[in-house]
């Protein structure tokens, strides 16, 4: 017998994951308002939503059935899940997706889901070790990335792509003066939010135009600091493309310096690795090649969709 397709309530946060999570073979409703404002905006973008993907109207959520509340924010934790379900609701079971790292203090950071009925899920096991989750039950689960339309690294444009949403606004933990030291000595694209607004920026790429942009590009620079693991990285190493960045958080569990891409600390040696992909097409061939080997590897769809079904599941008995 089959099991029992679960009915999942969450918030549109980040498009990307959102559009990976749904591969999980439930069904997920995503709360939108009249405005379509923020976090509330369903079904939106050019991503192309299953048929397991419904809307799930704030004014007739009361009255809807669901099975799961999958938190995404705090917001919607502290105060609109207050607003918006119906007392039996509020009984659920639930789940706090956490997707960063602490934003104050990195180590001493309490979250603010400190739940024992709560399951706490983290996407990278350094934002697991860096948060202080206190009674909260949490487990890992890694992306999983399906690429939105087929393309392999060419890398005919001598020129390193960064992919960051409004970076001049974001500072030095987006690594905006690491791009601007990096950008006087390498030439490099930036794409995303408001990237109109720096030198070598170019706007905001559609997701399903991403993947052909990073396989015409040399290699991508990731500058960020302090961060979870951004998808952009995993969704170039599927392309094939070699990864340049900061050995910070995450990312040095990820790609072997000189063998699946370059990281290190010292933005200097990253820009000489940088200067050598751009000599040398071969190499960074080679590079890329073994990103593309770890992404199908690590953060296979499959996997991914496994991980998130057995986390439904344990909590929903």
């Amino acid at each position: 017998m089959p099991e029992r397709r679960l009915r999942v309530l969450t918030w549109h946060v980040h498009g990307n994951y959102l559009y990976y999570l749904t591969q999980v073979p439930h069904d997920f409703y995503l709360v939108t308002d009249a405005e379509r404002s923020t976090h509330h905006t369903g079904r939106s973008g050019r991503l192309p939503w299953g048929d397991n993907v419904h809307e799930a109207p704030v004014e007739r959520i009361a009255q809807m059935e669901f099975d799961v509340v999958l938190f995404q924010s705090r917001e919607a934790y502290d105060s609109e899940q207050y607003r918006i379900l119906s007392p039996a609701q509020m009984c659920l079971p639930r789940i706090y997706l956490e997707h960063d790292p602490p934003q104050e203090h990195p180590t001493n950071t309490r979250h603010w889901v400190d739940d024992p009925q709560v399951l706490l899920v983290h996407v990278t096991h350094f934002n697991a070790l860096m948060w202080d989750s206190g009674s909260t039950p949490t487990r890992v689960i890694e992306h999983g990335v399906l690429p939105l339309a087929e393309a392999r690294w060419r890398g005919e444009l001598e020129t390193g792509l960064v992919v960051v949403n409004n970076l001049d606004r974001r500072g030095r933990r987006l690594g905006a003066d690491v791009y601007e030291q990096v950008r006087r000595q390498v030439p490099l694209t930036l794409a995303g939010m408001g990237a109109e607004r720096i030198a070598g920026g170019i706007g905001e790429v559609a997701q399903d135009a991403l993947p052909a942009l990073m396989a015409s590009h040399r290699f991508f620079f990731h500058p960020i600091r302090y961060t979870s693991l951004g998808l952009s990285v995993i969704e170039a190493m599927m392309v094939g493309m070699p990864i340049v960045g900061l050995a910070t958080t995450e990312l040095p569990t990820v790609i072997v310096d000189g063998d699946s891409g370059f990281v290190d600390t010292r933005v200097d040696r990253l820009i000489d690795a940088m200067q050598r992909l751009l000599r040398d097409p071969a190499e960074a061939r080679r590079v890329g090649d073994n990103a593309r080997r770890v992404a199908l590897e690590r953060f296979n769809i499959r996997r991914f969709a496994a991980d998130w079904s057995d986390a439904l599941r344990s909590v929903a008995v």
